[in-house]
């Protein structure tokens, strides 16, 4: 797969990210957002085992088992997924959903900054502007022009960190591994019963709340988890995790055309400026180093 395919992967991925915006939204007035959290990610690992056993069985007949060290990493995936998404669901209890969908885009910037700290990897140029640009078309597009932070707010905040983490490191555990369908399963199952736990100790749980959510549980399941999780481990061997992140962020830009279609929702002209950032950012990180391999040919 190229880079350019890979990055085209990871605009699909954000488009049924944005799509399950509705889903979750509809979803979350029935059970808890744990309840939520760890039932979707359990179907999704439902749908990628077949995918994951078909690795597993490649690797055993390559004599190329995972190692305990390899485990470690897959659990350590799916505990960076469940600590995003427990920080922001408990951020968003005392914030706004405005301020939510903000402050949870500050992993976008944070993404090539700990690359850079931790890897050594400094991205193309292009990245710093376009994750700027991103900050501030997430900024115009949730309205949040009178931002006050709050305690929700530092909650959000955080969650930022461990997706931040959870992109940088999710392509090069995947690409060592050799197993990106193993890698996507072992992460879900992890975040999925680690969230269904907390959820029995933490929240009221009825089985008729599960009926009437049924519909959008099993949506962002399959979807959301089963196909764009998994999708996003496979795109991330062959992306630039400062790419991608940039590249994920524009599920803010779907859920919006998602919301006017489905919802009614509708956007002022700061909305639509944020959208135009967004769209010329996630271009500009992928044409311009096209444009520099282009010219080194030439030259």
């Amino acid at each position: 797969m190229s880079r350019v395919q890979a990055n085209l992967l990871l605009v699909f991925i954000a488009l049924i990210w944005g799509s399950a915006f509705v889903a979750q939204a509809q979803g979350m007035a029935d059970v808890g957002p744990m309840l939520f959290t760890g039932v979707r990610f359990l179907i999704g690992a439902l749908v990628v085992a077949p995918l994951a056993w078909m690795d597993w069985r490649k690797l055993k007949r390559e004599d190329k088992q995972p190692s305990p060290r390899d485990w470690r990493r897959i659990v350590g995936l799916g505990l960076l997924m469940l600590l995003g998404a427990a920080l922001q669901q408990i951020g968003i209890v005392s914030t706004t959903v405005t301020n939510a969908g903000f402050l949870t885009a500050l992993y976008v910037p944070l993404v090539p900054v700990l690359s850079w700290l931790w890897l050594r990897h400094l991205p193309h140029w292009s990245v710093w502007p376009g994750a700027l640009a991103c900050l501030v078309g997430a900024f115009l597009l949730s309205g949040a022009h009178e931002l006050n932070i709050g305690a929700g707010d530092l909650w959000v905040i955080a969650s930022a960190i461990p997706w931040a983490v959870h992109v940088l490191l999710v392509g090069r555990v995947a690409d060592k591994l050799a197993a990106p369908f193993l890698v996507a399963f072992g992460q879900f199952v992890v975040c999925g019963l680690l969230a269904l736990a907390w959820a029995l100790m933490m929240e009221p749980v009825s089985l008729a709340g599960l009926k009437v959510a049924a519909g959008p549980i099993a949506y962002t399941g399959v979807l959301s988890v089963g196909i764009a999780f998994t999708a996003q481990v496979v795109a991330q061997r062959y992306a630039h995790a400062a790419d991608a992140a940039i590249i994920l962020s524009s599920e803010t830009l779907f859920a919006a055309v998602f919301g006017y279609l489905l919802m009614g929702d509708r956007l002022s002209s700061a909305g639509l400026l944020g959208c135009g950032l967004i769209l010329v950012s996630m271009l500009a990180i992928q044409l311009l180093p096209l444009l520099r391999l282009t010219r080194l040919k030439s030259a």
